[in-house]
């Protein structure tokens, strides 16, 4: 009888852990799906003018909606970027100014690499787009590069200082009024947000119905040489 104890002890707390680790993972979904939500809900939110925002708060209006209405100064910088079925390419990002004079940075959205030296003058735009400080470098990215100004980054602070406007980044939702001059806008959603937690807390349960069994199998080859 001593030679079960061992193996049902290790059994059994191998999978409390693995069991924990799977319904860990389900409540990280539900967590997930609700920050989804609320982002999704930020997003579609009614538009508001850019003059209403004196103090723009990147925790507060993270992904406000906001009316575009403006023109552009013909003063951009690309930073690098990808879409999916088009390969490499650039985001263009401009130095934009509201009808109250505000100057801003306006992410009007993709071209493609072969577009990169096409003349991009000022010009009108009226639209709707959302705030967005985003999370695109880390220790590892590297400086914008002097010869080529090229980014590698939306750098908010950085680019601001670079284009001569405010810390703040609308990225073009639509534009129902202005020549897009070839830039796809790519809107801003949810889509690169991670959410794998159901595949974890799947992988978690599996491997504890292995481990069953596996315990299973032990106890029998126990008892096996024992007959």
């Amino acid at each position: 009888m001593r030679r079960y104890i061992f193996p049902v002890l290790l059994g059994l707390v191998g999978i409390a852990i693995l069991l924990s680790l799977g319904f860990w993972q389900v409540r990280r979904l539900a967590w997930k799906e609700a920050l989804l939500a609320d982002i999704n809900a930020r997003i579609g939110g009614t538009p508001v003018q850019i003059a209403t925002l004196t103090a723009p708060d990147p925790a507060r209006d993270q992904y406000l909606p906001v009316i575009v209405e403006g023109r552009t100064t013909g003063q951009g910088l690309l930073v690098l970027s990808g879409k999916k079925g088009q390969g490499a390419g650039f985001e263009v990002i401009d130095a934009f100014v509201t009808p109250e004079g505000r100057r801003v940075l306006l992410d009007r959205g993709f071209i493609p690499e072969d577009m990169r030296d096409t003349a991009r003058p000022a010009i009108r735009v009226t639209g709707t787009g959302n705030l967005l400080w985003p999370n695109d470098s880390d220790s590892y990215t590297p400086p914008p590069d002097a010869k080529t100004g090229l980014w590698f980054a939306r750098d908010v602070a950085g680019m601001a200082q670079a284009l001569g406007t405010e810390p703040l980044l609308i990225v073009l939702k639509d534009a129902s009024e202005g020549d897009t001059q070839g830039v796809e806008p790519r809107p801003v959603d949810t889509s690169t947000i991670p959410n794998d937690h159901l595949n974890y807390a799947i992988t978690w349960f599996s491997l504890a119905v292995v481990w069953a069994g596996m315990t299973g199998f032990l106890l029998w080859r126990i008892r096996q040489r024992q007959l």
